[in-house]
């Protein structure tokens, strides 16, 4: 090779990867199914405030805590939300088990596929349905059962499987804060052992870091094995003052950042947001009818009236789906 060919050997290798490394580091940039805007920077330049040397708002690592709702907020929750229809899909499964069922509701209205009707009765009808689908068996016999169900089932409208409906954007907020030294938990109504079968796989969260609502459980011996048996019968729910009340029973410390989309987040918002230094609350706005769902104050599912007046009178960052986010799911990528 002559020494003219090498020199343009050698340029054509330096500028190919200093390509390679543009594209790498365009692939890392934090947040990128987020649009530029008010929305994004507001995210980032609390990060920066509160992650920097000698920032006067810097947190130590161990103080960075971040908490989640989960249905509205990192997956969808629409036209119910989807711990329901594992309830739905449970009940028709064990529907030959329980002939009475057939005529008594609100399984009766379950099985002949009227779910308006079935769930007519507000919470009292959808805790009669968790309680036949939930309980009776171990927590490891749930877990499998839960972990089975996220593995194959579909959602009715999509088509996808649940798992695959988690929002790319926020996806990308996790991983964007656990990157800079943030523990980021799940608070969230839903039931913990439910949530916990499938969280680290889905987002990245431990079952540790999974705080949610849960029904009571009885240590027995079964076959010379200590197991834990789900009795049908509630423990606690964590939804708006019971996410305060759960955040300091099993996480210890006050969030410096929370994230929720319902006015059952607001209070969760409330006391983060009330501590001293550097705070961070963020509502998701559910406004894409053409890409996800949009519904706000007059909505029985992911009601936001509340929260969204206190979020714009105390000037939270409030995410609205449609102007904020490039994408919503993860295939979207492809």
């Amino acid at each position: 090779m002559t020494f003219k060919r090498m020199q343009l050997f050698v340029l054509s290798l330096t500028f190919t990867v200093a390509l390679g490394g543009l594209a790498v580091a365009q692939s890392i940039l934090p947040l990128s199914s987020w649009k530029e805007g008010k929305t994004k920077q507001s995210i980032i330049e609390f990060v920066a405030d509160v992650t920097k040397n000698g920032s006067p708002s810097f947190v130590p690592p161990a103080e960075r805590i971040a908490v989640f709702d989960n249905d509205g907020t990192l997956w969808p929750e629409q036209p119910m939300y989807f711990q329901l229809f594992f309830a739905i899909d449970r009940l028709i499964k064990l529907a030959p088990q329980h002939p009475e069922w057939k005529n008594k509701e609100p399984f009766a209205s379950v099985l002949k596929g009227d779910l308006k009707a079935a769930l007519a009765g507000g919470k009292k009808s959808m805790f009669e349905i968790l309680k036949a689908t939930h309980a009776g068996m171990t927590e490891a016999e749930f877990e499998v059962l839960v972990k089975s169900w996220i593995t194959t089932a579909k959602h009715p409208t999509t088509k996808r499987l649940y798992k695959d409906m988690i929002y790319q954007p926020m996806l990308e907020l996790l991983t964007y804060l656990r990157a800079n030294n943030f523990k980021t938990f799940i608070v969230s109504g839903g039931g913990v052992e439910f949530m916990r079968a499938w969280a680290e796989e889905v987002y990245g969260i431990p079952p540790e870091q999974v705080v949610g609502s849960s029904i009571k459980t009885e240590f027995e011996i079964i076959n010379e094995k200590p197991v834990l048996m789900r009795l049908p019968e509630p423990n606690f729910i964590t939804d708006k003052k019971g996410k305060v009340i759960s955040i300091n029973l099993h996480i210890g410390r006050r969030p410096i950042a929370a994230f929720g989309n319902s006015d059952g987040d607001l209070q969760m918002l409330q006391w983060t947001t009330a501590g001293t230094g550097r705070r961070f609350a963020l509502y998701v706005h559910h406004t894409d009818n053409e890409r996800e769902w949009a519904y706000d104050r007059m909505s029985s599912v992911g009601h936001l009236d509340k929260g969204l007046d206190e979020a714009q009178a105390k000037g939270w960052t409030i995410a609205d789906m449609k102007k904020d986010w490039k994408i919503i799911y993860p295939h979207e990528l492809k």
